[in-house]
């Protein structure tokens, strides 16, 4: 009975190669393609590397969704992000594993686009600089969202961190667009990474012989009153200087939002202004003296 069985799907088959339907499909499944005198590829290659691509895409979603299951939703985006980049180098891997595998010399591959791909390469060398920057980014964590930020002497408040930019808005409200490269070349300062609150300060001279121990007092008095400054730490004066025309002093003080500070140091300026002038201590101005000497021999 077996033998039968055997007999008929062996028939089966005869008749299907002997077809004319078969050998047509056949035939278009060894057509070639010609894209040089050393690179062919048939519709049967093709067929192979589209397989190929969608099964790896398969595999490449499902390990994402492993990979992130237990990671906290905050973590998910960035892990995405940097997971997007590999992708595409594994999608490079395969395919030319795929196409090595189906008898494409590969080298002949990268020796007809070697110019190509240099001059790609020249071209697009900061964009790379700024995707690679931007993977540093997201795995050192030296930037979050919501931190403020100062590099190249401009500051601003972290809003978004993309591929290959940061989105940053400045004290006055201004959108500032970062290229994630600058974060490889200069050097960054992380206003808030170690808390929110920040210690500022306040220059000031006073003339010479004034009551330095009330200068002190005055100037506590100003920022202590002050209601954006934090009570803990205290704030604190230091004797900076012996200056050509003033002495002068530094005023240290915390705020809780240094990202809007420009406005309390503003309003405790006026207070200091308003105290000395109360207390007779003046802010003097660089003076300078001026010496004529004139010569009293007259050439005969």
């Amino acid at each position: 009975m077996q033998g039968k069985v055997e007999e008929k799907i062996e028939k089966i088959e005869d008749a299907i190669v002997e077809s004319t339907m078969w050998e047509k499909f056949s035939d278009f499944l060894n057509l070639h393609i010609d894209f040089s005198d050393k690179i062919t590829v048939s519709v049967r290659d093709l067929i192979i590397i589209v397989s190929v691509i969608f099964i790896t895409t398969i595999f490449l979603r499902i390990l994402l969704k492993v990979l992130t299951k237990r990671l906290p939703e905050e973590d998910k985006g960035k892990f995405s992000v940097v997971y997007g980049y590999f992708r595409w180098l594994i999608y490079v891997i395969i395919l030319l594993i795929t196409l090595n595998g189906i008898g494409v010399n590969v080298t002949a591959v990268f020796a007809a686009s070697a110019a190509l791909l240099i001059g790609i390469g020249l071209a697009l060398q900061t964009f790379f600089q700024d995707i690679i920057s931007g993977v540093f980014i997201l795995i050192d964590q030296s930037a979050h969202v919501g931190d403020i930020i100062e590099i190249d002497g401009k500051v601003g408040r972290v809003e978004e961190i993309k591929l290959r930019t940061t989105r940053a808005v400045t004290i006055d409200n201004k959108v500032l667009i970062i290229p994630n490269h600058l974060y490889l070349t200069n050097i960054l300062y992380n206003w808030t990474q170690n808390g929110t609150s920040t210690r500022e300060s306040i220059t000031v001279g006073v003339a010479y012989g004034s009551d330095v121990e009330l200068v002190k007092k005055l100037l506590l008095q100003a920022a202590e009153t002050h209601e954006a400054v934090l009570k803990h730490p205290a704030a604190t004066v230091l004797f900076t200087d012996f200056g050509d025309s003033a002495l002068t002093f530094k005023l240290i003080f915390t705020l809780n939002d240094s990202f809007n500070a420009v406005m309390p140091k503003s309003d405790i300026r006026f207070t200091i202004n308003k105290l000395f002038k109360d207390h007779k201590i003046s802010i003097p101005f660089p003076q300078r003296d001026i010496h004529i000497i004139q010569n009293n021999n007259e050439e005969k």
